[in-house]
């Protein structure tokens, strides 16, 4: 069963960019304070502890919690941020990504059968 990590520093999320040459990443940018990113975090969680493949990495952002890992993910990927979001990562670039309610386990699920 695949398990998802939250990131909370620069070094973190630089380390998980670096790794996604070697595996894709899922990232799950979460608000904290929003009833629809509840939402979203339901349906992450559901997807990577029931069907998400083991040959990616799972990873949550807390928005607001660690403001500038978040931002500096928008930055590297060129991705406007939006909260939630998700967003698939592979070499380095973002090569998917959905926000709100478009974060489903099916969404997900689709999109890692494009890596």
């Amino acid at each position: 069963m695949a398990q998802w990590k939250e990131i909370t520093t620069l070094e973190e999320w630089e380390q998980v960019l670096r790794q996604s040459a070697e595996h894709p990443a899922l990232v799950m940018k979460h608000s904290t304070r929003c009833s629809v990113s509840a939402e979203a975090w339901e349906a992450y969680q559901k997807f990577v502890s029931t069907v998400a493949p083991e040959t990616v990495e799972y990873i949550m952002v807390k928005v607001i919690e660690s403001r500038p890992v978040s931002n500096r993910i928008a930055e590297d990927l060129g991705v406007q941020h939006k909260s939630p979001q998700a967003i698939l990562v592979k070499d380095g670039e973002e090569v998917w990504n959905t926000s709100h309610w478009h974060i489903t386990v099916e969404s997900l699920e689709n999109a890692l059968k494009t890596v």
